[in-house]
């Protein structure tokens, strides 16, 4: 073969190898999605791993956004971009479905959990169902912090368990309110309050609060987070990594992180 015929050859070899590999980044680009997430906050630490491995194994981004269930779906209601939106309860749920707002048929549970009294006193430390005495630990002086009982699922499910022990009336003056169940946890970690009513599954993310015990599961609505897509025609993306969320490696991941496996938890 002459030289310039070896060398017209080997352009031609090359154009269509670096044709092919353009035409594949393209595809691939073409099919890599990003999706955001509005979630409770009381998922951050599980859904922050959880994404992490759905990210490895697919071409899918996961944009992550984190407040009250209530803060949420207003600003869903009000027109902000999700496109996933998972709730501490059904509630809130319910309410963007009745908007019209969520993917029909969509709808999934992914997680449960378990209500808490923490305390930032490491010495009260336990790990038992509540009973009516325990609540003897908190004194007059104590500050007792929860999420919005107007609002925030975990502030419902906490004056739910209180009133089941016939003590919300005694411990109102005493509780504190905040927009989300981390800024609960948060006040106490800080020693800011003595005491906290959580979900179980917080305690993984603080060193400074202990376990008093759990609320029976008979005394609150259980604990369920329900999740679905947005929208009248949701993206395959954001179905995908709906599902991934039932699947084994992210079940996985939740359990790691404290909460409860949905068949453990009788439904309301």
């Amino acid at each position: 073969m002459r030289s310039d015929s070896k060398d017209q050859f080997w352009l031609k070899h090359t154009l269509c190898s670096v044709l092919i590999s353009a035409l594949l980044i393209l595809g691939t680009s073409a099919r890599a999605q990003t999706s955001t997430v509005f979630a409770a906050a009381s998922l951050k630490g599980a859904l922050d791993e959880i994404v992490a491995t759905y990210e490895e194994a697919t071409d899918h981004r996961i944009l992550l956004s984190f407040a009250g269930s209530s803060v949420l779906a207003r600003q869903i209601l009000f027109g902000a971009p999700a496109d996933v939106f998972i709730s501490a309860n059904a509630k809130w749920m319910d309410y963007l479905e009745t908007e019209g707002l969520v993917a029909r048929s969509s709808r999934i549970e992914i997680a449960a959990n378990r209500l808490a009294l923490v305390t930032s006193d490491l010495t009260l430390r336990g790990d038992i169902d509540l009973g009516v005495g325990h609540f003897d630990l908190i004194e007059k002086a104590d500050k007792i912090a929860i999420g919005l009982v107007e609002a925030v699922p975990a502030g419902q499910y906490a004056k739910q368990a209180l009133n089941a022990f016939g003590l919300w009336a005694a411990l109102e003056t005493q509780l504190v309110q905040l927009d989300n169940v981390r800024s609960a946890l948060a006040l106490v970690s800080l020693g800011e309050a003595r005491f906290g009513i959580v979900y179980s599954s917080d305690l993984r993310a603080s060193d400074h609060v202990a376990l008093v015990g759990l609320f029976p599961e008979n005394s609150h609505t259980a604990i369920r987070y329900p999740a679905a897509v947005l929208g009248v025609h949701p993206s395959e993306a954001a179905l995908e990594f709906l599902h991934y969320l039932q699947s084994k490696p992210a079940q996985s991941i939740f359990k790691a992180h404290g909460f409860v496996d949905l068949k453990s938890v009788t439904k309301p």
